[in-house]
């Protein structure tokens, strides 16, 4: 068979798979390249499923194939020769970026064009070291299928062309390419369809956004705004090409809605799309004490963003808000989610961050992490439980932000972490180093100094007289309204 005929049934072959999928469009734009429907002859049948997707796609509608993203340079450090073409196997941001300039642009601004750096933190620490070992090309293999997965680790090359097992396959946002570019829009693009719809949906997000550290997909779904979305999913327009709050539909919103996606204002002002999906936060919650987006986004080298205010954010996210609230609810949202903020920052984080500074700098433990009980304790009551308090309390999540969240921190603070803070003082006392001894002294003293705030006087029974009276008041009326003994 010539490769003319060949390719002529290509052409027939993807009219009719068109019409099987019920395409708008029945038949195989004539403008497609040459090289794409040579790619076409062979990986209509050996990638079938990849051939499918694309097909139900924009991109085939609007005659992009195989080797309009697929193309590379002799020059390209993954590229390959392919049929007689030289291709890559990543299509990376900056493959993107030939059509989707402005998209691209907009996500090398955002946190998510870094998560990769990720790879030098204790999570890491945790992955590689505490709970990896070094047998996979000398790596841990928890790293490359946990952290790297969401995360985004870096892709290697080996000497035949072939992607290293170390960092490929991967989809992680802040992917390192090896064309030097980070990230993957196929993170929430699911290649080869890249549906709109499959993209503006909660679960996209929630394949990294769950879990006992950032249970973001678990909170939005105890949500008003997720008990909406699972009334009205079908009202939502999640497919339409446009989709703009307030102007295609107001059931329910997704993560979409309200971190990325167009909006129009009562007063007819369009919020365009954006990409960077901090343009409308205004606490980062993510360290052990929150912080305002412009301080982190100056810590990872973002010079755009990091002179985007707070401020601006926020009323940025309002725009969103008011589309569906009165302006009087969403600034009571916003003092009752400050509220939380400020008081985790205060009573537990960042005294909690100045006793593991003082333990550190008095030798009152060792360099080395996770070797000791009150690191986890430390750990778990700022990463795992703060952050789930300070996430549940910026979603709308009640039972978040109160049982899974400042419950917890406040149980461990009580129960282990001050204990272990006294046991450590109290052998620290009894060392035959001077210095220990004085570190022991130190951590004492800022134990007692902490204890004596207000916020802490019923752990040390010095509630006030008058707090106490109102308790007692409290609970009485709770007795007889429900008859309790």
């Amino acid at each position: 068979m010539s490769k003319a005929t060949r390719r002529s049934l290509v052409v027939i072959s993807l009219g009719f798979m068109m019409a099987a999928v019920g395409m708008a469009q029945k038949t195989t734009p004539t403008s497609m390249s040459e090289v794409s429907l040579e790619c076409l002859e062979c990986h209509a049948t050996e990638t079938a499923g990849i051939y499918d997707q694309w097909g139900s796609s924009k991109h085939y509608r609007g005659n992009i194939g195989c080797y309009e993203c697929h193309k590379a340079e002799a020059g390209d450090p993954d590229a390959f020769e392919h049929s007689g073409y030289q291709i890559s196997i990543i299509v990376s941001p900056k493959d993107c970026a030939r059509c989707h300039e402005k998209e691209v642009a907009e996500f090398d601004e955002s946190h998510h064009a870094k998560a990769g750096l990720i790879l030098g933190s204790l999570d890491n620490f945790l992955a590689d070291i505490v709970e990896g070992d070094t047998n996979f090309y000398g790596g841990s293999a928890l790293t490359v299928s946990g952290c790297k997965q969401c995360h985004g680790g870096i892709v290697e090359v080996n000497d035949d062309g072939s992607l290293a097992a170390t960092g490929w396959p991967n989809t992680g946002m802040g992917r390192v390419n090896p064309d030097g570019s980070h990230g993957a829009c196929t993170a929430c693009h699911q290649r080869h369809a890249f549906s709109a719809e499959q993209a503006r949906r909660p679960e996209n997000c929630g394949k990294c956004h769950l879990g006992p550290d950032h249970p973001q997909m678990e909170i939005f779904e105890e949500s008003k705004h997720g008990i909406a979305y699972k009334a009205h999913e079908d009202d939502l327009n999640l497919g339409g090409s446009k989709w703009v709050l307030g102007e295609d539909y107001t059931a329910a919103p997704t993560c979409a809605t309200c971190h990325m996606s167009a909006v129009r204002t009562s007063s007819g002002k369009l919020v365009p799309v954006t990409h960077d999906v901090g343009l409308r936060i205004s606490w980062n919650n993510r360290p052990p004490a929150s912080i305002r987006p412009e301080v982190s986004d100056k810590k990872l080298g973002l010079e755009k963003m990091a002179k985007v205010g707070w401020e601006e954010r926020r009323a940025n996210m309002v725009e969103v808000c008011t589309v569906c609230h009165t302006g009087s609810y969403v600034e009571n949202f916003y003092e009752q989610y400050d509220g939380v903020i400020e008081l985790y920052n205060s009573k537990f984080a960042k005294p909690g961050m100045a006793f593991m500074k003082l333990l550190k700098e008095n030798g009152l433990i060792t360099e080395t992490q996770f070797d000791e009980s009150v690191e986890w304790t430390w750990w778990e009551i700022w990463h795992h439980e703060g952050r789930v308090a300070r996430h549940g309390a910026s979603m709308m999540a009640p039972d978040y932000t109160h049982w899974h969240g400042l419950y917890e921190v406040a149980k461990h603070w009580y129960s282990k972490f001050i204990p272990e803070l006294r046991e450590i003082a109290d052998r620290s006392l009894h060392s035959d180093d001077p210095q220990i001894v004085a570190g022991g002294k130190k951590l004492t003293a800022a134990i007692d100094e902490l204890l004596a705030r207000p916020e802490h006087a019923w752990y040390t029974g010095n509630l006030s007289p008058e707090e106490q009276a109102k308790r007692k008041a409290a609970q009485e009326e709770f007795k007889s309204r429900y008859g309790k003994d």
